[in-house]
């Protein structure tokens, strides 16, 4: 597949992973969407920050995008189902032939551990090493990231914002509850 994957997080009910995948070809566009969605002075769109109707609007721009998105979501100690989440979706962006994966930074702490599971993903499915291309950004620094936490929020948030951005969402992965030994 001829796309890079953007990917965001949201932790209420349940911790999500939410994966933007868009094509190549129409990077290009779709950052530029993303930047017209800004406000003057603003450095990104942040969903939670936003007002309803800022959520609207964007979430119709998004909705005639060829955008495909997937969930990934489970229950569980956070570190736990993170790791869990993030090695369901390296294995199908492996499996899809996606060269790039972007994930939003939690900090250099974090983010050390995301590509520790990344590079185990890969060894454990015998991948070539270099099979996927793998960075984290802030969010400032790259527009499509803003995809993935528009859906995260929608998808988090349930009710009339769940059923609309349903639309872009093209597979949900739960992978249930997670629970520590002992527990």
């Amino acid at each position: 597949m001829n796309a890079h994957v953007f990917v965001d997080e949201s932790n209420r009910s349940s911790y999500l992973l939410v994966a933007a995948y868009i094509p190549i070809r129409r990077l290009v566009s779709i950052r530029a969407l993303m930047r017209s969605l800004c406000f003057s002075g603003e450095r990104r769109v942040h969903f939670q920050a936003e007002s309803d109707n800022r959520r609207r609007k964007i979430m119709s721009r998004l909705l005639e995008q060829p955008l495909q998105v997937r969930v990934y979501t489970g229950r569980g100690p956070k570190d736990a189902i993170r790791a869990t989440l993030l090695r369901e979706l390296v294995a199908e962006v492996l499996d899809a032939g996606v060269q790039r994966l972007v994930i939003e930074s939690r900090g250099l702490a974090r983010d050390r551990d995301d590509r520790r599971e990344i590079v185990g993903t890969i060894q454990r499915l015998r991948a070539p090493s270099d099979a996927l291309a793998y960075e984290h950004f802030q969010p400032h620094e790259d527009p499509a990231l803003w995809i993935p936490d528009a859906v995260a929020w929608c998808f988090g948030a349930g009710g009339d914002w769940r059923r609309r951005v349903e639309p872009l969402i093209d597979k949900v992965v739960d992978v249930g509850h997670l629970y520590r030994k002992g527990v």
